[in-house]
């Protein structure tokens, strides 16, 4: 595990991981998880396709 040497000398944004390279700079990678959640995107109900009625007779009673 790593040493704490300096507080507050980085600004951290969420979703970023921060780590000190061979030369000693202070790296920063964006992560592959975390930061804010995605929202879900809401599914539209299916459209129904309009049927065609059939035009019936009435037959009249005699």
């Amino acid at each position: 595990m790593g040493k704490i040497l300096i507080k507050g000398i980085v600004q951290r944004k969420p979703g970023h991981l921060y780590y000190v390279d061979g030369l000693g700079n202070v790296c920063e990678a964006k992560m592959a998880r975390g930061g804010k959640k995605k929202k879900s995107a809401k599914k539209a109900p299916a459209k129904k396709k309009a049927t065609k009625v059939k035009a019936t007779t009435k037959k009249k009673k005699k």
